[in-house]
């Protein structure tokens, strides 16, 4: 039985306005200190040859330039919500979401701001919606500072491993570039959806502020039959973890946390115990062979056991 005092977790539900807006897209980005990036971001959204959207820009508290960048952008219609504090990825991500969607918005483009495209790109990924009868639509992402290199084309769960995503990298770079292709998952670092997919699937779950919650949204989506293509005439260039810090104590803590969540919330307490259990051990094996030294080892079993200590966090979805 559910243990006193500990609701069962449920996504929020989505009833959608009247469409007013055909063919409007309504384009969330999530500021956090993004002033170095704006410039790039700014630029690729003047050149874009498909007029018809808003720029919903949800800041987290930047102490930068960020908001006297986005203040000063008169190139397209900007919305711009400013956050007394960080609210994290996930809750800022629904604040855009529900602006675009109670405003009208055909679409919504979840869309980073660490990223550089092409004058062309909203076109596209509408044309792909069209041409393959999809929900939702993705171009191959490359590293900004490796153009030639594949960051993601996507990617698949693995269920036997817990919903674990494999990414479609460099590694696969030929077959991902041969043909546009169907997907179960991409990073919401740039996805065009269709506004019908919030109502089946829902918002972001925001327990996870940051990290893991594309890949629970897009597993949901998945779940619930969403379809989704990646496609391959279609590029964006990431300027990967140049916020964040790729392998920093907060990047670490974060990943291991909400993949525990996530273990969790889609396999229920008793299936995810091995899984977590596995993690343990691994870390142990990494702080004995010296790939980890001791307080990386600590953070890394205190987020397993914040993730899956978050409330609500009992069953199954």
């Amino acid at each position: 039985m559910q243990k006193a005092n500990q609701p069962q977790y449920r996504e929020e539900a989505v009833k959608l306005p009247e469409l007013h807006e055909p063919g409007k897209i309504g384009v969330v980005t999530v500021t956090f200190g993004s002033g170095s990036v704006l410039p790039d971001f700014l630029n690729s959204l003047k050149d874009q040859t498909y007029r018809n959207f808003v720029l919903i820009a949800v800041d987290n508290d930047s102490k930068d330039s960020t908001l006297e960048q986005l203040r000063g952008f008169r190139d397209c219609e900007v919305e711009l919500i400013s956050n007394q504090k960080n609210i994290g990825v996930a809750a800022a991500n629904n604040q855009g979401i529900r602006i675009a969607l109670n405003s009208g918005c055909d679409y919504v483009l979840l869309l980073n701001n660490d990223v550089v495209f092409g004058s062309e790109l909203f076109q596209q990924l509408l044309d792909g919606m069209a041409n393959y009868s999809c929900q939702m639509t993705t171009p191959i992402i490359y590293f900004h500072d490796r153009p030639e290199v594949i960051w993601s084309a996507g990617g698949y769960f693995q269920p036997w491993c817990g919903y674990r995503c494999v990414v479609i990298d460099n590694s696969k770079r030929g077959e991902a570039l041969k043909a546009s292709r169907q997907v179960q998952h991409t990073p919401t670092c740039c996805v065009l959806i269709k506004r019908e997919v919030f109502e089946a699937v829902g918002l972001m779950d925001e327990r996870y502020f940051v990290y893991h919650d594309d890949t629970d949204w897009m597993l949901r989506a998945y779940r619930a039959k969403q379809s989704l293509y990646c496609l391959s005439h279609v590029s964006l260039l990431h300027k990967v973890s140049s916020l964040s810090g790729a392998g920093s104590p907060f990047q670490l803590r974060y990943g291991t946390r909400n993949r525990a969540l996530m273990l969790v919330k889609f396999l229920g307490r008793a299936l995810a115990l091995p899984y977590t259990l596995a993690y343990r051990a691994l870390y142990v094996f990494r702080f004995v062979f010296g790939a980890d030294d001791l307080e990386m080892f600590r953070l890394k079993q205190k987020a397993l056991s914040e993730g899956t200590a978050i409330p609500g966090n009992w069953w199954p979805s």
